[in-house]
């Protein structure tokens, strides 16, 4: 696998009009959680599913609370970024829409919190994964939220997968506790002193100031 690193020309908030390559991105991230939620494996299904959210206002999978990634031409990543105080209010959209087409009920463990800006997932391109560009979208994201608007950012980490809790331990996250999610067995990190952020971008400046 080649592991050369591509460099991140554009972050942008996302437009209705990204929505299905957003969609791809993080049906990604999401993994099995997405089939859980419409209670069957059918990528097509639940794809469509996820489009139709991100197309609408006022959800958690919306374009308004998304982020892309742009490099080589090309969206390369999405991140989905929202205040966890609004979590009940994001989510019942979604369960409206999931009793609407698949005749289910959609009432998952709490995954975040008032307090915190919930990074809900971030989905790269297959294609550029292991390129750096998942660090650099995180870097972007604490960039935005801790340094910028001076926020606490929360994210969870399923325990079977220590690499990617190795990953945000690096960019300065610290476990807080845990939490289940679907019946998932996760961790729950948390962003919130500026001045390690400072101390983290004396070493590697964000290049999206």
């Amino acid at each position: 696998m080649n592991s050369e690193q591509v460099k991140i020309t554009k972050i942008r908030k996302a437009t209705d009009e990204d929505s299905n390559i957003i969609a791809s991105l993080i049906m990604l991230a999401m993994d099995d959680i997405i089939y859980s939620f419409i209670g069957e494996v059918s990528y097509e299904k639940a794809f469509h599913f996820l489009n139709r959210l991100i197309r609408e206002k006022s959800n958690q999978y919306s374009y308004e609370n998304c982020w892309v990634a742009e490099a080589e031409n090309q969206l390369v990543a999405a991140a989905i970024v929202y205040d966890g105080a609004r979590l009940k209010e994001l989510r019942n959209p979604v369960a409206i829409l999931l009793r609407e087409i698949f005749n289910r009920d959609f009432n998952p463990e709490d995954e975040t919190q008032e307090g915190e800006y919930y990074i809900d997932c971030v989905g790269v391109d297959s294609n550029y994964q292991g390129k750096g560009i998942g660090s650099q979208v995180f870097q972007f994201i604490i960039n935005e939220f801790v340094l910028q608007q001076n926020k606490t950012l929360g994210l969870l980490v399923d325990k079977n997968n220590p690499k990617a809790k190795q990953l945000y331990l690096k960019l300065g996250f610290e476990v807080v506790g845990e939490k289940k999610l679907v019946g998932n067995e996760m961790e729950h990190l948390q962003y919130k002193n500026i001045e390690r952020w400072n101390s983290y971008a004396k070493i590697c400046k964000s290049p999206y100031p």
